[in-house]
């Protein structure tokens, strides 16, 4: 498993409750762009259409050797591949306890492409700032510690 784009800004804005793991509709074109590493996840979020899942406004480079032959918008909507029961559990949590879909990672599973997101609740300013305390506190913990 490699991991080709992860979304740092994930773990800062939200309190990730509980991953999953999805496959994604792609043209050949953004499968290779992907492998390339042309892809940002940066604000990126999955909506819910007509009981689907989407992942949008995540970025995907146009493949440069496709030439003019390019497909679709960079940061269009791009569906989820999920199972009936999974998606109905999401859109219930979503829909009632005010949760939202955090796009998190996308990897290589043998050969096929997948993208990790979690039901995820936002952090406030407060929440914020003590995890930027708790960094340095564990940062300043191990320089003490190196250095001894």
């Amino acid at each position: 498993m490699s991991v080709l784009a992860i979304n740092k800004r994930a773990g800062f804005d939200y309190f990730l409750l509980n991953e999953y793991e999805a496959g994604l509709v792609l043209s050949g074109q953004e499968v290779k762009s992907i492998r390339l590493g042309q892809v940002s996840l940066k604000e990126s979020f999955v909506t819910l259409k007509a009981n689907e899942l989407y992942l949008t406004n995540a970025y995907i480079a146009p493949y440069k050797q496709a030439g003019k032959n390019q497909i679709g918008d960079p940061t269009g909507p791009r569906k989820l591949l999920l199972r009936k029961s999974e998606i109905r559990q999401l859109i219930g949590k979503v829909r009632t306890e005010g949760l939202t879909l955090v796009p998190i990672k996308i990897y290589t599973k043998k050969r096929l492409l997948k993208l990790s997101f979690a039901i995820a609740k936002g952090k406030k300013k407060f929440d914020k700032r003590e995890s930027i305390a708790k960094k340095e506190a564990m940062r300043n913990i191990r320089r003490v510690l190196k250095n001894n």
